[in-house]
């Protein structure tokens, strides 16, 4: 008799009013370490679903009172993933062929063929493990790149997020531009990710990773033979990303004769490898990316005019972190919890000092700074808490050079009322995780207040 390839247990609920059959199916399936739930009419079935779900229903068709096909419907109300098969006499198959109309995943004649059964069982076991992974898969990509799981708490990039999520739906270029380390590829992704094209693959090339020929056969693809080292074929990343998405990162840096040729696959969907005759349509999505001023090269007559409007049809403009203080606290929290999991240190916390200096600093770097000091801390930590001395020297310096302006004048009434003033301000934003109504609120005064005196030291 056939084994079925997946061995986990099926949670398996069998609804048959006829004892005996009952009987005999539910030995044969607990044989097989399946776990078997038993009921005689639909309402007891019903019953037993309410308390627990199953993996597959398996229902005689002719019940009394109420058919297989009344417990399929209210199956399919309950837990709509669970798989119904149903049991039915020669005479009553045209019913079981109006459930399987209605939903069901098949049907079995009796009397049962109980070799028939094993096997549908364990198609029904491969299906179900496909449909889970598939289901973790897809729920792990929102998770990572749906626009609300971004971390941010500013205005400004609600803003952003809004336009990126308008842009998602349609099949327009989108360009992103930002300081290097503000997110534009994962900004790229959340877009395709949203997008209609999402089940199709997201390609992102670095183009300013590779000289004029490289990137020429990465994007396009080359035939053999096409230059030394070309033994064999290569489809290029457009081919690659058809149906799907392309993202084009550090788009300002390709050279005037590859602007051209992606100039024409922009408009007319096609083109050839590097060394071929052949025309390939491709059906691409671009989104690029850039850091640079395009604006300017054009003037300049480094970058096209026409390549440029083909591209920017929706512009995405990522501000820097220092533009956008109120995500500070957030990313720090985000990327502590994301590190002091990985690095098995529950508990770890921000000293109050550390805390004050990773607000005030600046972040030239933007989010891919602040990521890699949060990272490189909580590696060198000892203690329970991360403290100044844990983190790197740039943000050490404004630490010191804060303590020595204090030290100079801490003799006086002011000096110590307004570094009372900052020690409580900073403690009531760390403990409101940076939120700047809450910390007002805390500290009984208004937001607008607040605000001026987080400007005033310059840690708006």
């Amino acid at each position: 008799m056939p084994t079925p390839r997946n061995t986990v247990p099926f949670r398996i609920l069998l609804v048959d009013d006829e004892v005996a059959q009952r009987s005999v199916l539910a030995g044969f399936l607990r044989k097989r370490k399946h776990a078997v739930a038993e009921a005689g009419t639909v309402d007891d079935a019903v019953s037993a679903f309410r308390e627990r779900p199953f993996d597959l229903v398996l229902s005689d068709y002719r019940m009394p009172g109420r058919t297989g096909n009344d417990l399929l419907n209210e199956v399919r109300a309950l837990h709509p993933e669970t798989t119904v098969v149903i049991m039915t006499a020669f005479a009553s198959v045209e019913g079981a062929v109006d459930a399987m109309r209605a939903g069901a995943y098949d049907y079995l004649t009796k009397p049962i063929d109980l070799d028939e059964l094993e096997i549908l069982i364990a198609r029904i076991q491969e299906r179900t493990r496909l449909l889970s992974e598939n289901r973790s898969l897809k729920e792990e990509l929102a998770a990572r790149y749906k626009f609300d799981g971004i971390v941010s708490q500013s205005s400004i990039m609600d803003s952003v997020l809004d336009t990126a999520a308008r842009a998602a739906a349609s099949n327009a270029a989108v360009l992103i531009r930002g300081e290097s380390g503000t997110g534009k590829e994962l900004i790229a992704r959340a877009v395709h990710h949203r997008s209609p094209r999402s089940v199709r693959p997201f390609i992102a090339v670095n183009t300013a990773a590779l000289n004029d020929q490289l990137l020429e056969s990465e994007l396009f693809g080359h035939e053999r033979g096409a230059f030394t080292g070309a033994d064999r074929q290569r489809q290029g990343r457009f081919e690659l990303a058809d149906g799907g998405t392309i993202f084009l990162d550090e788009i300002g840096d390709i050279s005037p004769a590859t602007q051209v040729k992606l100039l024409r696959v922009l408009q007319e969907h096609e083109l050839v490898r590097v060394g071929g005759s052949e025309t390939i349509t491709v059906d691409v999505r671009v989104v690029a990316a850039t850091n640079r001023d395009l604006e300017a090269a054009i003037r300049s007559g480094t970058f096209r005019e026409d390549l440029y409007y083909r591209l920017n049809v929706v512009s995405v403009e990522i501000p820097p972190l220092r533009k956008r203080r109120e995500d500070v606290p957030a990313l720090l929290d985000h990327f502590l919890a994301t590190y002091a999991k990985e690095n098995k240190r529950k508990g770890l916390a921000f000293s109050r000092e550390a805390w004050e200096q990773l607000l005030r600093y600046d972040y030239p770097g933007n989010v891919r700074e602040l990521q890699n000091i949060v990272q490189r801390s909580v590696i060198l930590s000892r203690e329970e808490q991360i403290t100044v001395n844990d983190l790197p020297q740039a943000v050490r310096t404004l630490a010191s050079e804060a303590v020595r302006t204090e030290d100079v004048s801490s003799d006086t009434l002011p000096a110590r009322i307004d570094r009372l003033e900052k020690e409580m301000i900073f403690e009531a934003l760390r403990l409101t995780g940076g939120n700047q109504s809450k910390a007002a609120e805390r500290l009984g005064l208004s937001e607008r207040n607040l605000r001026y005196r987080l400007k005033k030291w310059g840690a708006k």
